[in-house]
């Protein structure tokens, strides 16, 4: 049951003149005033929950509101858990850079891929190079050479104004 916890209205809070009730248990009481209900609910001394205002009458059911919190709680910590950060890390290269270099770069894109992390590329042109984007694809293509790694290549090297991005992402 997924219900969310800020429209939940409780025993007393509930206004409503009739309501249709679930047990603990989930049998259907059916419809009954709502002091018949609470009192249903003192006796077994659990709470009276709306659980679907919208529907017509309401739905209320018999719980323990406490425990239902505490137990949406617990497994709210354990998706957090559970759930994989992934950053982006940019490296930047340029048009006119050199082996040595590309390959410290190539090595530290590497790192990032092992660790999980999405790597993006950026060569930013500068005046004449605009000329010749297709150098930048040839350094794009080298530095993907370089990776000791395997990685996808999630976004080819494409053109956005004078800067070309390409997106790598570790093979899973």
């Amino acid at each position: 049951m997924n219900i969310n916890k800020k429209e939940l209205l409780v025993n007393e809070q509930i206004k409503d003149r009739e309501v249709r009730v679930i047990s603990e248990t989930g049998e259907q009481l059916g419809i009954m005033p709502i002091e018949k209900a609470l009192r249903l609910a003192e006796e077994r001394q659990l709470d009276l929950v709306k659980i679907a205002p919208k529907a017509n009458p309401p739905v209320c059911k018999i719980m323990d509101y406490g425990k239902y919190l505490f137990e949406m709680a617990k497994k709210e910590k354990e998706a957090r858990k559970n759930q994989k950060v992934i950053n982006v890390k940019e490296i930047r290269l340029s048009a006119s850079i050199e082996d040595h270099d590309l390959g410290v770069k190539a090595r530290n894109a590497d790192k990032f891929l092992k660790a999980g992390d999405k790597v993006k590329v950026t060569i930013r042109f500068r005046g004449r190079e605009m000329a010749h984007p297709e150098v930048g694809y040839e350094v794009m293509e080298k530095f993907v050479s370089m990776l000791t790694v395997e990685a996808v290549m999630e976004r080819k090297p494409t053109l956005e104004g004078n800067h070309m991005i390409m997106v790598l992402a570790p093979k899973a």
